[in-house]
């Protein structure tokens, strides 16, 4: 699979993929959300995932792959880039909400986060305000490099 950063004429199939499977699409053209795609080749899109950037934070948002393409380790790679890209970014901290999803995401390194200590600037977001129901589970990562120190061992 590979993956880039969707364009306009992408947003018809991810709002259309993404309310298929019961997930936020109302606002995904808002100039806030980065959005990328997986794909087979340049007309056959797998998988979304987009991002949101506030500062040292980010908000990961509605990673969804076709079924027919589903446990085969595109929502994962896919998930991987947008990590990648929030490091870029300069993120700190990756946050997300989900309801189905907790297992993926905790494979992939995220923990369960008291949605009352989400960062101001994540409570803001239209996903964590309004989008997503009050029941979804607020997980993050932290996305700081350990420090070294002298009593540090690298071998």
């Amino acid at each position: 699979m590979k993956v880039r950063k969707a364009d306009q004429q992408d947003a018809p199939f991810i709002r259309g993929l993404l309310k298929d499977n019961g997930l936020p699409f109302e606002d995904i053209s808002s100039k806030e959300i980065v959005l990328f795609v997986g794909y087979t080749s340049p007309k056959s899109i797998i998988a979304v995932a987009g991002i949101e950037v506030h500062g040292d934070f980010g908000l990961l948002r509605s990673l969804v792959t076709k079924k027919p393409f589903r446990r085969r380790g595109y929502g994962k790679a896919l998930c991987l880039r947008v990590i990648e890209y929030a490091k870029q970014e300069n993120v700190k901290e990756l946050y997300l909400l989900t309801i189905t999803a907790k297992g993926f995401f905790k494979n992939l390194g995220f923990r369960e986060v008291d949605r009352q200590k989400a960062p101001k600037a994540i409570q803001e977001t239209n996903e964590f305000k309004s989008l997503c129901p009050k029941s979804a589970l607020l997980m993050s990562m932290s996305l700081n490099p350990p420090k070294l120190t002298a009593s540090s061992q690298l071998f």
